[in-house]
């Protein structure tokens, strides 16, 4: 087979750049996917197409079918694997894009740069004797839960296409290879930093550290300490990120550090899930055995892997080694604060409340102890709570007492009910992807060949806050008897 190089270019309104790319070559190695057999198109994102700038007709066709599979490139691609590290489950590998390559960053008409990167087109360097493919199925899951937290507008990798293989791939059983093409601010990861600070390479983390700065905090880059400015750039978007996942239910499964972007947005949608009965110690990820990355330690894990960039960016953090170690644990302390005023804001977003009480928090978790010993579902609650609520709903005594408590709160604020509901509506989904539901969908497009419920519930997800016309499936908690979800990471 020739390599992708080799074959005619799919050009569609590409306008790459390569500044990654530029960087030293301990930052990447330069590869080619590997071609498979049946290149074919199975689902294309023609909104994100458009708002890239780029020609939705043009991605159509089997060329771009090709590309979007790796055995051809897209006009001016110019693929590389990124090397980096990561804490995975607490113990440190070095690990790469073992089975992802970055074709470039495209230059959006409104100024963005963005990565684009294909998931699952064959091995590389950093594989580490994997094949390097992905199936269809976690592929899809990232493509459909990526889309849906898009909506939900929470910082998030997004999915451009999934192209069939025509090949299959071999986990605990052959399954239909897929590729992802991903769309993201950047994919530097605290394990990026973590990788030369393993190999004692202080030049290079000055060099990643300024480029990551110039490129997602250009506003600290001129600071008196640009690298302590990184650190806490980071630090808060990362407090917001996590209160946005758990303002959602949302629980992301394997919070290892190489799955932390530096950029704030949520990446790597492999064993995730959204709760239904609230329990913080929800675990849905099936190599998860001891609630590491459980819904309720998010913010902890989030902290962890905060500390390990701390400690990666220690050797040009400061001069002094004491000096450098004072400045970082200094910054760290104050993430639970960070965390706690995102969580805090979401809460009271999410029960209707504008102002700002010291009781405020209690009153949320009072609400959320109660849904725990009643296993309410966590979205359903919140998106149906009233002020008006009929005698049938108050019967349970608990909740009828904090019920009494959260009006009296609404009643001390100056805006009226309406203004409370639309405030609630904005932050409480109708819908989110229910695990049901999902699995369904892949289960149709993965063993029928149906793509058609997946295409309907991503409909359904992009307009998330809507009631109007939604799916019984996704308004309402999931019938009795169904089975607890347990995801996978398609590796």
């Amino acid at each position: 087979m020739p390599t992708p190089s080799e074959l005619s270019a799919v050009q569609a309104g590409w306008h790459f750049d390569h500044s990654y790319a530029q960087l030293p070559p301990s930052f990447h190695s330069r590869v080619h996917p590997t071609p498979v057999a049946e290149p074919r198109l199975v689902l294309l994102n023609r909104p994100l197409a458009q708002s890239l700038g780029l020609d939705p007709a043009a991605l159509c066709g089997p060329d771009a079918a090709a590309c979007f599979t790796g055995n051809q490139m897209f006009a001016g691609a110019a693929p590389i694997a990124q090397a980096y590290a990561g804490h995975q489950f607490g113990n440190l590998a070095r690990l790469g894009d073992g089975r992802a390559i970055l074709l470039g960053e495209h230059l959006t008409p409104a100024g963005q740069r963005l990565d684009i990167q294909l998931k699952g087109p064959g091995r590389t360097p950093y594989s580490r004797g994997g094949d390097g493919r992905a199936a269809l199925g976690p592929m899809l899951r990232e493509y459909l839960v990526s889309e849906a937290m898009h909506a939900l507008g929470i910082p998030t990798t997004r999915s451009l296409a999934v192209a069939g293989t025509g090949e299959p791939v071999f986990r605990e059983q052959p399954l239909p290879g897929a590729v992802l093409t991903r769309v993201a601010a950047s994919h530097i990861r605290v394990g990026t930093f973590e990788y030369f600070a393993a190999l004692g390479d202080a030049e290079a983390l000055r060099v990643l550290a300024d480029y990551t700065l110039r490129r997602h905090y250009p506003d600290r880059a001129e600071s008196e300490n640009p690298v302590l400015g990184l650190l806490e750039g980071v630090m808060e978007r990362q407090a917001s990120l996590i209160a946005h996942w758990m303002r959602v239910g949302f629980v992301h499964g394997v919070m290892n550090t190489d799955n932390m972007a530096l950029s704030g947005e949520t990446i790597d949608y492999g064993p995730c899930a959204f709760l239904d009965a609230y329990n913080p110690a929800t675990v849905f990820s099936s190599i998860d055995h001891h609630g590491r990355y459980a819904f309720g330690q998010q913010p902890r894990i989030a902290a962890w892997n905060l500390a390990r960039f701390a400690e990666a960016l220690l050797p040009i953090l400061h001069p002094e080694p004491e000096a450098a170690l004072a400045l970082a644990n200094e910054a760290l302390e104050s993430f639970a604060t960070r965390f706690q005023h995102h969580w805090i804001a979401a809460l009271r977003a999410k029960l209707g409340i504008f102002t700002e009480e010291p009781e405020d928090a209690d009153l949320a978790e009072a609400l959320l102890r109660w849904m725990h010993q009643t296993r309410a579902d966590y979205t359903h609650t919140f998106r149906n709570l009233r002020a008006d609520q009929t005698p049938a709903a108050l019967a349970d005594a608990v909740f009828s007492a904090w019920h009494r408590r959260w009006t009296e709160r609404l009643a001390r604020q100056p805006q009226p009910w309406a203004e409370v509901a639309r405030l609630m509506h904005a932050h409480n989904p109708a819908v989110i992807p229910r695990n049901h539901e999902v699995e369904a969908a892949l289960a149709a497009a993965t063993t029928a060949n149906n793509i058609a419920p997946l295409e309907h519930l991503l409909a359904a997800l992009a307009r998330p806050y809507d009631e109007a016309g939604q799916p019984e499936g996704l308004l309402n908690p999931p019938p009795p008897g169904t089975p607890v979800c347990r995801t996978f990471c398609g590796t």
